[in-house]
């Protein structure tokens, strides 16, 4: 099956320096022949988020406002990834910065596009199991966090109840389960 090919890109908004964002028009071709002439395409930087669980088993998570969700959300260690950075590599230094932990076990839950239509980067999703924590935070997010350790219990009751507000958080803590779930019947 062949998919939609780009014809043309023609860049219209730069927000600051364009690290974060960027949006562009494209011109798509389909292959029944169908051309879309302004196809809206969102340029944004891949990123990786990480469900952390300890040694004694607890989830390493956040409670935090975030600037597109009503109230509080509980969240997990995300960032961007740097330039020439591998997503594990990002991973491990988020998890260090944001939280202090670090972690013996890590596996890649996978990558996925974040918009299928729109582009807006990839999300890289981990689980990184036997953390231990290392050293005081030194994050510079922006919004006010509360570091919360969760036991297994809580995190499923918070994901059923939508209390992780943000789609790629939620879907980390789903995955990371279901490789917990996996792994305990092996």
């Amino acid at each position: 099956m062949e998919g939609p090919r780009t014809l043309q890109r023609t860049h219209l908004l730069t927000v600051g320096d364009g690290r974060f964002l960027a949006v562009e028009s494209h011109v798509v071709a389909f292959p029944d022949g169908a051309v879309v002439e302004d196809w809206g395409w969102v340029i944004s930087p891949d990123y990786i988020n990480v469900v952390a669980v300890t040694e004694d088993e607890h989830f390493v998570c956040f409670r935090q406002p975030k600037y597109a969700v009503a109230g509080l959300s509980l969240g997990v260690t995300g960032g961007y990834i740097e330039a020439g950075e591998e997503p594990l590599a990002a991973a491990q230094r988020e998890l260090l910065e944001e939280t202090g932990y670090v972690a013996d076990n890590w596996r890649h839950l996978g990558s996925y596009a974040v918009d299928g239509n729109r582009g807006a980067g990839t999300a890289h999703l981990f689980l990184a199991t036997a953390a231990r924590w290392q050293q005081p935070i030194d994050a510079d997010d922006l919004e006010e966090q509360e570091l919360l350790l969760l036991d297994r219990e809580s995190v499923e009751r918070a994901l059923l109840a939508g209390e992780f507000k943000v789609l790629p958080w939620a879907a980390n803590v789903a995955l990371a389960l279901v490789a917990l779930n996996n792994a305990q019947a092996t």
